[in-house]
Formats: structure tokens, C-alpha cells, sequence
């Protein structure tokens, strides 16, 4: 073997060497994914998060994933003749467009599992219906009505954990019902915390289409790789972070002040953005974490 090649080989070697102790320290704990935005419009990076997410389970990790799909619901919405809106963030869901979120959220929903089970391993895949895993009450915005938007008022895990103990990969869409069975649309984001923290999720990981977060997104100096809790509720307070990030950043903090040991903002479009977090010592994105954690 020539010196390039075994150098190419002994490089592997230290990578592996590097995942090691991560492998150990999270072997067997939850790891709650959310996964949206670019990552899941783009087919090449798709079936890279669902590669990493594989992987995770098969070293141990017990991941399950909330994926949203907006893009994918307004180009159906679109095609029906209606015109997407949002308040605040928030699609404005109507009767026709609430079947037509539930249905388009269905299909990526096992178009995943598919994904998952092509590579190996066992999933199912649910929404926050089935098992009253997701129990909601009507949400507005500002006062204003949008329709059948749900806010979370209880979380019951006991599908998750059978799934989970069964061996298999959950994969959840964030669709839930009220008191009086009614269906509402639930922000991923929200889904996604509000699920990890039932469940006692080791790690939250948020995919979104930025690195991470900025003091000033104007300045790439400002980039910020680790906060605590406390240092991110003062980002907020000060008004620094703003626009989509401050409620996914309100999430964040949510999650590691109720049991979420740390929580991990990534750039969804980085082929492999999982990986690299997690089992480098360097890491590539934001990670926030409970105070007086310096690990």
C-alpha cells in the first residue's frame, strides 16, 4: 500500500477513534430529530439525514424523527387553486386546507419510513393522532383566528416508548386532536420539542437552512457554537435574535430547562451535518446546553 493510501486509511481510523467516546457516552439514549426545511426539499441531502439518522440507531441511539413538509403542503395547497398565507410564521389552515396538510404530511411521512427501511432498519410511522400521542387546543396568532393550527396542551409517549422498546424507528408528523377529536396542523418545531421533552430526550436536533446562530447574521465573526440556557433566554430579552429563528431559539431553551440535556441547532443543507456534530469534537453547529454544563 502506498503512503497516500495508508494515509487515507490511518485518517479513517482517527475518525472512528474520535466517534468513539460519543458512541459510549450515548449508547441507548433518545435523540429526538427535526427534520424540515431544505434538508427535505432536496432529494441528495434527504437521503443523507436519513443515512445519519440510521446510522445513529444502528450505534446505539434510540432517534426518533418529527418531520414537517410546508414546501410540499403550499405546492399542493397551490395546486387546488388556493393562495398559501401565513400569520406570524403560521399557515392559515382552513377546513380544505387542513386535508390537504394531513395528506400531503401522510405520504412524506412514508416516504420516510421507506427511506429508512431501504437502508436497513425498522420504522413506523404515525402522526400525533394515533395513540393520543399529540392532545391540542385551538392557536391563535396575535388574537387573530388561522383556523385549525394547534398549540400542544398534553403529550402522552406511550406509542413512542413501545416503538422504542420494539426496536423500531419512530417517525412522527405533527397532526394532532383536540378535546372533541377535531384535527389541527401543529408546527414542527413545536412537535418536535414538546415530544422530546415527554420522552426525557437526551438531544433535541433542529435541521433548519442556517449554520447556526449569529449575534449579528450580517457578521460571520459572531458566530456562536455554545450557549447555556440562560445565555440564550438573554439573547432573546435583548432583542438579538428575531424573524423564524427567535420561536425555534424559545423552543430551544424550553426543551433544556424541562429535562433536554442539550439541543442542537444545524444547517440541514451540509451533507451529514448529524454526523459531524455529534461525534466530533469540533461540531459544526449551535448546541445549547443546561447551565453549568461545560462538557
Amino acid at each position: 500500500m502506498e503512503q497516500k493510501e495508508m494515509d487515507q486509511v490511518m485518517q479513517k481510523a482517527a475518525v472512528l477513534i474520535e466517534a468513539l467516546p460519543y458512541i459510549q457516552k450515548f449508547n441507548r439514549k433518545i435523540i429526538v430529530v427535526k427534520y424540515g426545511g431544505s434538508a427535505m426539499s432536496n432529494e441528495e441531502l434527504q437521503k443523507n439525514v436519513i443515512k445519519d439518522v440510521t446510522l445513529l440507531k444502528l450505534v446505539g441511539f434510540k432517534p426518533i424523527i418529527v418531520h414537517g413538509g410546508g414546501k410540499a403542503i403550499s405546492r399542493w395547497v397551490e395546486k387546488v387553486g388556493k393562495e398559501p398565507s401565513f400569520v406570524n410564521g403560521l399557515r392559515v389552515t382552513d377546513e380544505e386546507t387542513m386535508e390537504i396538510a394531513e395528506m400531503v404530511l401522510g405520504r412524506v411521512n412514508k416516504d420516510l419510513v421507506t427511506m429508512v427501511e431501504e437502508l436497513g432498519v425498522k420504522a413506523v410511522g404515525i402522526s400525533g393522532k394515533d395513540g393520543g400521542l399529540l392532545k391540542v387546543e385551538k392557536k391563535y396568532s396575535d388574537g387573530k383566528d388561522i383556523g385549525f393550527v394547534g398549540n400542544i396542551t398534553e403529550v402522552d409517549p406511550k406509542v413512542i416508548y413501545d416503538l422504542l422498546e420494539k426496536d423500531f424507528l419512530p417517525i412522527i408528523a405533527p397532526i394532532g386532536l383536540d378535546d372533541k377529536f377535531r384535527t389541527y396542523n401543529i408546527n414542527a418545531d413545536d412537535a418536535a420539542c414538546a415530544i422530546a421533552k415527554a420522552v426525557g430526550a437526551d438531544k433535541l436536533v433542529f435541521l433548519t437552512d442556517i449554520e447556526g446562530l449569529y449575534r449579528d447574521i450580517n457578521d460571520k465573526s459572531t458566530f456562536i457554537s455554545r450557549l447555556t440556557a440562560s445565555q440564550a433566554e438573554e439573547l432573546i430579552s435583548q432583542g438579538v435574535i428575531g424573524g423564524g429563528m427567535l420561536p425555534k431559539l424559545g423552543n430551544c431553551t424550553s426543551a433544556v430547562r424541562n429535562g433536554v440535556n442539550r439541543v442542537h441547532i444545524l444547517d440541514g443543507r451540509i451533507p451529514h451535518c448529524m454526523l459531524l456534530e455529534i461525534f466530533t469534537n469540533q461540531g459544526i453547529g449551535t448546541a445549547i446546553i443546561q447551565d453549568g454544563d461545560i462538557a
